[in-house]
């Protein structure tokens, strides 16, 4: 699967994903794009989005998009590699236009 990180997810996180071709925004040369450009221009190229943005889907119409996403609860680097196990399941499982939000620990 193509997996794009989103500017605020934490780059460690690709060597925990393997299997799958895993990009960031800035190596895409798409650092200052902002979320619904972002959204549109990775559609073109990968299969998910992974963000720590609590709020791209309240501010974005995700309708009719075939680019699946899933949202992290936060952008700690300890805490995403943690969630690493949770992540590749939801990436086993995510269909096109799928939105999967990934809980903390408690």
């Amino acid at each position: 699967m193509k997996v794009l990180l989103d500017h605020c997810v934490p780059r460690p996180l690709r060597r925990h994903l393997p299997g799958h071709s895993v990009k960031t925004a800035f190596e895409m040369g798409w650092a200052l794009v902002k979320n619904g450009d972002l959204i549109r221009t990775a559609e073109v190229h990968f299969d998910v989005l992974i963000t720590s943005d609590k709020n791209l889907r309240y501010q974005q119409n995700l309708k009719h998009r075939k680019l699946a996403i899933i949202e992290l609860p936060t952008n700690y680097l300890p805490a995403v590699l943690e969630l690493a196990p949770r992540i590749r399941s939801a990436l086993d499982r995510i269909r096109p236009g799928a939105y999967i939000e990934l809980k903390a620990h408690r």
